[in-house]
Formats: C-alpha cells, structure tokens, sequence
C-alpha cells in the first residue's frame, strides 16, 4: 500500500495488503529504506543509482531474475525476509531492502501466513474510509519527507 510515518515516534512503516483478504501488515522500516520505497512507488529516477537500483542493475547485468520476496518471520519483534530467485537460490534480507527492490524489479511480494496470524491487522468495513485516506495520503508526501535531523 505505500510508507507513512508513524506519529508522535516519527517512524516510517511501510504497509501490506493481502491481496485475497483483508489483512494488512504493518511493518517499522528506517528512513532511507522508507525514501527508496517512496522513490520507487513514485516512480522517482535519482541522478545516481541508490543501492536498490544498483542491485537491480547487478541482477540484470547477471542475468539473474527475482521471482518472488517472501516476509518469512517475525522473531521478537523483528520482521525476517528472503529473496528468491529463478534458479531457486534463496537469500536473506530485511523486508524494507526486499520491498524496495521488488518494486524496483516488478516481483510479487509474499508474507508467510504464520506472520500475518500474528502481525497482521484487519480493518473493518467501517475503517475503510480511513485507509482511503492513507492513500490519499501516501499520494501526497515526497521522499524528502523522510530525511532524518542531525542530533
């Protein structure tokens, strides 16, 4: 569904649909991987490659195709996700780098139903208005509303 961030804690969180129910799953994501998200989701070139465009680059270059993301695990609070690959290699990575780089390859992006039993959140018809709103939402911010202040 998109990034949003997460009041009064600042906090981006990128946010799943399950596309043959009514489930979302919330997940806590830094603030570059939040940006490289929007980037994507925005359709966003950068002047320079980011480090999910390069990868993209790489698995071109390689001749390497990512079939799907799958989000495997959540482990004391901590979201698990693997690459997976045509030739069946399977790698680990962070769900937020996994995200912003299936947007950036056109591959599906999966959550392990054990993970959704758990993480997942059901909105209620009534609620509806309000994840339209976080569309409209997600419609208006920039990738620069994720930049972090020095402290």
């Amino acid at each position: 569904m998109g990034v949003r961030v997460e009041m009064p804690s600042n906090q981006p969180i990128v946010l799943l649909k399950e596309t043959g129910g009514d489930r979302y799953l919330p997940i806590w994501i830094g603030p570059v991987e939040a940006t490289a998200i929007a980037f994507a989701q925005q359709g966003v070139v950068p002047a320079r490659p980011l480090t999910h465009d390069l990868f993209r680059d790489v698995l071109e270059a390689l001749g390497q195709e990512l079939t799907r993301i799958r989000i495997t695990d959540l482990r004391e609070g901590v979201f698990y996700a693997e690459l997976v690959f045509a030739n069946g290699t399977e790698v680990s990575a962070r769900p937020s780098d996994a995200i912003a780089l299936a947007l950036r390859t056109g591959t599906p992006i999966f959550g392990a139903e054990a993970v959704l039993d758990e993480a997942g959140i059901v909105i209620p018809d009534e609620q509806e208005d309000e994840v339209e709103k976080f569309r409209e939402f997600l419609d208006q911010i920039s990738p620069e509303d994720f930049g972090t202040t020095s402290q």
